[in-house]
């Protein structure tokens, strides 16, 4: 048996495991709870804030955090085995910047509206509303890239040892930047709806990947 290959493996599933559970409960927070939310009567409010988002946060919370860890396993073995590549890169910097969002940003701003620490309910609200939006638009060049580093990347022109398509890479970056950018000081734009978190999402798993073959 194949230890190394097992334990790779093994690195895998948990990575699966636990990033389903944390997207899971990112897009129920994004399309169904958000929505919910702006429909409810009032004392439901004050249950679902009571006894619902508490337990849900705190499986969010630390989902994230255990696929940031398998994650990090695995982006190391696959450097040391010289398979880095764009569609690796991309994934990476957008997941990581998902988990910072969901710690210092989303998880803070929740502890505000359900009284857990004193500041403008509203106004975190609608702050960690606009980032779980775009946590949610990354999600999915997020996953498609987790996906194309090992079925669409593994050609040389695409490994980060290779010259080509370096420069489409940088404005992949520039692209992400400014996406998490407007998620901390811009505003909702086209992600104020589901459908446009959706419609969105599509675009830019497109646009990023588009630029990798530039």
């Amino acid at each position: 048996m194949d230890w190394h290959e097992l334990g790779t493996f093994i690195f895998r599933w948990l990575h699966l495991l636990f990033g389903v559970m944390w997207l899971g409960l990112l897009y129920y927070f994004n399309l169904i709870q958000g929505e919910y939310v702006k429909e409810a009567e009032k004392h439901a409010l004050i249950d679902i804030n009571a006894k619902l988002v508490p337990r849900a946060l705190w499986w969010f919370r630390w989902a994230a955090v255990f696929t940031l860890i398998t994650g990090g396993v695995l982006l190391a073995i696959v450097g040391r085995q010289g398979l880095l590549n764009g569609f690796t890169v991309l994934a990476s910097v957008m997941g990581v910047l998902m988990f910072l969002n969901v710690w210092l940003i989303i998880w803070p701003c929740q502890r505000i509206v359900l009284g857990e620490r004193p500041g403008n309910a509203a106004l975190a609200a609608a702050k960690a509303g606009l980032m779980s939006r775009t946590n949610a638009v990354f999600s999915g060049p997020m996953a498609f890239g987790m996906l194309g580093s090992a079925h669409l990347g593994y050609s040389q022109s695409f490994l980060l040892s290779h010259q080509g398509h370096q420069g489409g890479l940088w404005m992949a970056l520039f692209v992400i930047a400014m996406l998490q950018l407007n998620g901390m000081f811009g505003n909702m734009g086209p992600m104020a709806t589901t459908r446009g978190v959706i419609h969105t999402s599509i675009v830019l798993t497109g646009v990023l990947y588009g630029l990798l073959y530039l």
